[in-house]
């Protein structure tokens, strides 16, 4: 039998409530109290720096931060800095990786780069990865970042996942936050977005509801797509 999965979707949150909320959820999980979760969501301009910090990567001063009205936070994942922000579809999955179901965190990271590729293979757009990098790229340009953290149970012999993907979206939005860092350390190219791949115009909500069954299939979950009306604080 099929586990269940949780799947919400939520059009805005502020970064550092949904931090919060991942790491409810995962204390909760951890505990047998929760299902496993993915949230699809939207965040509003943010800048997040991961485990591999490099401030070098971030372009901007704190007052250039503060008139873009984009806000930074140092967080816990993989990863260098990468920027979330409207037109862009996040995904943290909140995922039990038991020993008894044998723990492959390389894989984890190589299916989660899958469910992309398998979405944008939906539209006609040959996705790709690059050996040195984990994420997903159409030719020499970047689509989708990926940064995870794996949480150490304290009630299984195994680990809680957190964080997750950046899925960009919208055409023109790495002429927005992107032109303000160097995306994940990675200077020899560049970002792209779904609608300059494939010329056609994308519902945030829509690419969410396509990506839900893909997921869930592919990680062999039930699941169905709730929608939480939440804006952002």
């Amino acid at each position: 039998m099929r586990k269940t999965l949780d799947i919400s979707y939520i059009p805005f949150i502020d970064y550092a409530e949904a931090w919060d909320m991942q790491k409810e959820l995962v204390r909760r999980i951890d505990l047998g109290e929760q299902q496993e979760t993915l949230l699809l969501l939207q965040h509003p301009p943010t800048y997040t720096m991961g485990s591999q910090k490099h401030p070098e990567h971030l372009l901007l001063s704190k007052e250039q931060l503060k008139e873009r009205g984009i806000a930074l936070f140092e967080i816990d994942r993989g990863g260098d800095i990468t920027y979330h922000g409207p037109g862009q579809l996040v995904g943290y999955p909140l995922l039990l990786l038991s020993e008894e179901g044998g723990i492959d965190l390389h894989g984890y990271l190589r299916s989660l780069e899958q469910v992309i590729i398998d979405y944008l293979a939906l539209y006609g757009v040959k996705g790709i990865r690059k050996p040195k990098y984990t994420g997903v790229w159409v030719g020499e340009h970047k689509i989708c970042a990926i940064g995870v953290k794996f949480n150490k149970c304290r009630h299984h012999r195994g680990f809680v996942t957190s964080h997750g993907f950046a899925f960009n979206i919208t055409a023109g939005i790495q002429n927005e936050g992107f032109q303000g860092i160097v995306p994940c350390g990675i200077q020899e190219f560049g970002v792209t977005t779904l609608e300059d791949c494939t010329g056609k115009e994308f519902d945030i909500m829509q690419v969410a509801s396509e990506i839900a069954p893909l997921f869930s299939s592919l990680f062999d979950y039930e699941g169905s797509l709730s929608v939480e009306l939440k804006e952002a604080r």
